[in-house]
């Protein structure tokens, strides 16, 4: 076992539980600002949804867009965050299962 492989053993998961807690945040959040649309109450900004889908909660992002159907009609989430979670779990993907072999 080399070096780089130890040193990289737990990256790949410890981002796996990186985005699945960002995800889980902001589709609470997402349940919150479809609240607030509706009762016509201060919203939160949509630069705050994408600052936490860039952290890692674009897959809650986009549940959150379809069980909410929140956000549906705007363009940029519709193809911000799936592309934004593509990226992320495809990291992920690579972190825990193809650098570990190399």
């Amino acid at each position: 076992m080399n070096i780089l492989h130890t040193l990289t053993d737990g990256v790949g998961y410890f981002a796996l539980g990186w985005l699945l807690l960002w995800s889980l945040v902001l589709f609470i959040l997402m349940g919150r600002d479809k609240r607030l649309a509706k009762a016509h109450d201060r919203r939160i900004p949509e630069a705050t949804l994408f600052f936490l889908a860039f952290l890692g909660g674009g897959l809650g992002g986009c549940f959150g867009m379809q069980v909410f159907r929140h956000k549906t009609r705007h363009l940029q989430f519709i193809i911000g965050f799936p592309l934004i979670t593509l990226l992320q779990w495809g990291l992920v993907i690579y972190l825990v299962f193809i650098a570990p072999f190399r």
